[in-house]
């Protein structure tokens, strides 16, 4: 029994999820830099509006993943079943796996390297991916900017700084802007004053906004 379950695990890479250049203490795929179009309008679709075969003006749009996880799990256990849909879009965010205070150090790695081997996962497929990136406590900062290549777009969310403590998001942003220096951040609703880096602010109502 044990050798056939020793060569299963070599010979399904889906399994192991090893077939990415990793980084980092834990071993994260690392996401690789891409570049951001400029030219044309910015804006955001939510993988819960997505659809086959949709209409060309939501097309034109990124994915987020701002959502309840429960709504994009299957994403990762089966990553071949929205391929196609996906593909129709002009960007992928990285699905924000939620990094919650209350959660164990275990749960918040965890969602982390998933977050980091969906994107490169969709790399490989030649699909143009920036990372979403979050945290928690300083203690994750052990983890939450790695797997993610310097001078990266990076994507973060406002839905729910307000309501937690902002004191902390802040810290949590100027170390990503530090281990990071993302080249643009995308922001997901309306920032902190406080908040320095070359943002792309992404209003959450406009994002609601898809054609039909």
């Amino acid at each position: 029994m044990g050798l056939k379950r020793s060569f299963f695990v070599r010979n399904n890479p889906i399994f192991l999820r090893n077939e990415f250049d990793s980084d980092g203490k834990y071993g994260f795929p690392l996401i690789k830099k891409q570049p951001l179009d400029l030219f044309t309008e910015l804006n955001l679709i939510s993988f819960s509006d997505t659809k086959s075969n949709d209409k060309e003006i939501n097309k034109s749009k990124g994915v987020h993943f701002f959502i309840d996880d429960y709504r994009f799990e299957g994403i990762y256990n089966h990553p071949e079943r929205t391929l196609d849909k996906l593909s129709q879009y002009k960007f992928l965010c990285t699905p924000d796996f939620s990094l919650y205070y209350e959660m164990k150090p275990w749960r918040q790695i965890e969602g982390t390297g998933k977050n980091r081997w969906i994107g490169a996962y969709w790399q490989s497929k030649g699909y143009i991916v920036y990372p979403t990136v979050s945290w928690s406590y300083s203690s994750s900062y052990d983890y939450c900017f790695d797997g993610i290549e310097k001078g990266s777009v990076v994507v973060i969310g406002m839905i729910g700084a307000k309501r937690n403590n902002k004191r902390n998001f802040l810290l949590g942003y100027k170390e990503m802007l530090r281990r990071i220096e993302p080249e643009y951040i995308i922001c997901f609703g309306k920032p902190f004053d406080e908040m320095e880096g070359n943002l792309i602010v992404i209003d959450y109502n406009d994002s609601r906004k898809v054609v039909r």
